[in-house]
């Protein structure tokens, strides 16, 4: 989906991203058959530079590990290594804080009456209607799969939902009646990935893609709700998805091409002609939207300077829209374009500020209550209503709705804190640490008031989100809650490659280049000690992330070994020639553009895994994987496993059998936050 309505993910319902950042969708690709015993030839040991720079190697990581999922994995594994229950008190302590709960932007009926939202009170996410604000939920979906919210019909005679299966990440289409009952499907099979694209104007078609012409291609269809018949809409062959639609049936389409790359092109049905229009071969970020005028396209992007910013193209020219600001924009507008609505990340805090859709002139904003976060979701098509989100930092975010014709604002759900003191929360602070080079990394902090001012250093907890080009930011963040409240100083830094800096931030660590910058990682862990001592007592440091953040937490304790006590690496990668051969085909194409061509850049991408260096490792060392994991596969986290097993040094390998990139049920979240805790309890306390 187009970035264009994206929300950071530490704002959305907890899963592994939360943690860790996000790295996309996947699907499966058709498995290579069983894994078969790990066996791994380490070579000799690297070296670290005074400069800090990783030096080569002359040996080499080989691993016989095929295809990703359960079908991918004999039984007997994940049975070896399934969870076990954890303290009654530890899961009360997890528990409590999991039930602090929210939701984000959300999608409200063309009335404004009703409200459809996501919400996993339930233990999973599942879709609820609330029939008024404040009112009581009333759940329309259930069981165990994840099922969320993706759109509303114009004439708001249905609801679209996705349904996922065991965190499979191939999900389904089907739409559900707005006053309940049984789900319709459109279309979900085995093994493919069925993502909504929009709702046509007249609520009669549903327009979806989904890859299952070839694995590693996307085509684009619509779905006739009276007939229930398919139809082709667009089969090129690449990763393409509809960035906006005209009503004269046109529509404009992105096709990914690497990681924040994609060129833009429209697509006419009737002639079945395609038109490129801009990013052909350049290998940049663009995100696209129509604009009011006819011909006119809204386009994101930082090709023209540090930061994505907002332009108008018109006749093959871009005009910059709105003031300069060093801060990334995203946009999201109505469907008759009466207003635009800008959403500035100004380092990982979000301000929103409109504009007239056809004149682009500033439109006063509605009161709302400052926050961390501010940010606009969805607006009815005739532009009446518009929901916001607003995340104070002191407790679970809030959603509101605005009605621009009565110029009153609407809370519509007050979040649940639960046996909960919220004056006690602990608020992210936005600190920085320098890198061996000067260079300032920016670092979220949480930590209790109780750590501020004790006598003795409470241990620190690194944590490195996913992405790569991910971003920790501010704002309420449950996970850094539950560690502050358990004694622990919770750091977040968002090192070279992240998100939310510029394009020369972002790009810092692509491919090879990353050679340079992995030492952003040491230069944590080191300046944390140093940081948070206390009367000359240097406290215990801890590493965690999930996704490349478990990546990073693997490269921590490998490649840097003494600089962090214990890690807790959850979905992680351990070799990234493995990573790349065995993940899902489309992101195996979008990956190389981030970590490098396996043929190309074998030997940064040999030296930069984590299992060559191995033989390194002497801190306690916790893995957290989900078997039917698209993303990463599980003979990931078992190589690296067996690997450290043979070094004689703590280490514990948990593989959860119903999850894939991350935990989504309840009781999983848990038990994975549970093992961690309770690891870090162990070695840092």
């Amino acid at each position: 989906m187009s970035r264009l309505a994206s929300v950071p993910s530490a704002l959305l319902s907890f899963t592994v991203c939360s943690l860790s950042g996000s790295l996309g969708c996947a699907q499966e690709r058709p498995p290579l058959g069983p894994i078969a015993p790990m066996t791994s030839t380490l070579g000799t040991s690297s070296a670290t530079s005074q400069d800090g720079k990783v030096a080569s190697t002359s040996g080499a990581v080989s691993s016989n590990y095929q295809g990703h999922g359960l079908s991918s994995v004999p039984k007997e594994v994940i049975a070896k290594y399934a969870p076990t229950p954890i303290p009654d008190d530890l899961s009360r302590r997890i528990q409590r804080v999991l039930d602090l709960r929210t939701v984000g932007p959300s999608a409200v009926t063309s009335d404004g009456k009703r409200m459809y939202i996501t919400w996993n009170v339930t233990g999973v996410n599942q879709v609820w209607r609330l029939d008024g604000a404040d009112k009581f939920p009333v759940q329309m979906t259930g069981g165990a799969d994840v099922t969320t919210v993706q759109a509303i019909a114009p004439d708001d005679s249905f609801v679209v939902v996705h349904r996922d299966r065991k965190g499979e990440e191939n999900p389904g289409i089907y739409i559900l009646s707005p006053n309940g009952g049984p789900l319709v499907e459109v279309q979900h099979k085995v093994g493919v990935q069925t993502e909504l694209e929009f709702v046509s104007d007249d609520s009669k078609y549903v327009y979806f893609r989904s890859n299952d012409v070839t694995n590693d291609s996307y085509a684009i269809y619509r779905w006739e709700r009276a007939t229930k018949k398919r139809e082709l809409v667009f089969s090129e062959k690449g990763i393409w998805n509809v960035a906006d639609h005209r009503p004269d049936g046109k529509l404009l389409l992105h096709k990914e091409v690497g990681g924040n790359m994609a060129e833009v092109f429209e697509w006419d049905p009737a002639k079945k002609v395609l038109t490129p229009l801009f990013g052909q071969g350049e290998r940049e970020d663009y995100d696209a939207k129509y604009g009011a005028k006819e011909g006119e396209v809204l386009v994101v992007t930082p090709k023209f300077g540090e930061f994505r910013r907002l332009y108008s193209w018109e006749a093959a020219k871009f005009n910059h829209v709105g003031k300069e600001r060093n801060a990334d924009v995203s946009i999201k507008t109505d469907r008759i374009h009466k207003r635009l609505f800008l959403m500035w990340n100004e380092a990982g805090y979000t301000k929103t500020t409109v504009l007239d859709g056809a004149s682009y002139k500033p439109i006063e904003l509605p009161k709302l209550p400052e926050g961390d976060h501010v940010m606009a979701g969805r607006s009815t098509r005739d532009g009446r209503f518009t929901s916001f989100f607003v995340d104070t930092g002191k407790g679970p975010g809030q959603p509101y709705v605005y009605d621009w014709s009565t110029a009153k604002l609407t809370r519509w759900l007050m979040p649940s804190t639960p046996e909960m003191d919220a004056e006690g929360f602990a608020r992210a602070t936005l600190e920085s640490y320098p890198a061996r080079d000067g260079t300032k990394i920016p670092m979220f902090v949480w930590q209790t008031k109780a750590c501020e001012t004790a006598d003795k250093p409470c241990p620190v907890v690194v944590s490195f989100h996913g992405g790569p080009e991910g971003q920790i930011v501010a704002g309420f963040n449950r996970t850094a809650q539950l560690f502050a409240e358990a004694g622990f100083v919770f750091a977040a830094p968002n090192v070279r490659g992240s998100d939310g800096y510029g394009r020369s931030w972002i790009h810092a660590d692509d491919g090879a280049k990353r050679l340079k910058v992995i030492t952003d990682i040491e230069d944590a862990g080191k300046y944390a000690r140093e940081k948070w001592k206390r009367n000359g007592i240097a406290p215990k440091v801890g590493i965690m992330g999930g996704s490349y953040g478990g990546y990073s937490t693997l490269a921590g304790m490998t490649m840097f070994p003494g600089v962090y006590d214990a890690g807790a690496s959850v979905v992680g990668i351990s070799n990234l020639m493995t990573f790349l051969q065995n993940t899902a085909p489309y992101r195996r194409i979008l990956r190389i553009s981030e970590y490098g061509d396996p043929e190309k850049d074998k030997d940064a991408l040999v030296e930069l895994s984590p299992i060559t260096h191995v033989q390194k490792i002497a801190a306690p060392l916790l893995l957290v994987q989900g078997a039917n994991d698209p993303r990463v596969p599980l003979g990931e986290a078992i190589q690296m496993f067996e690997a450290v097993q043979k070094r004689e040094v703590p280490t514990k390998l948990v593989v959860f059998p119903d999850e894939g990139h991350g935990s989504q049920k309840r009781e999983n979240k848990v038990l994975e936050l549970g093992y961690i805790l309770d690891w870090f309890g162990k070695y840092l306390k």
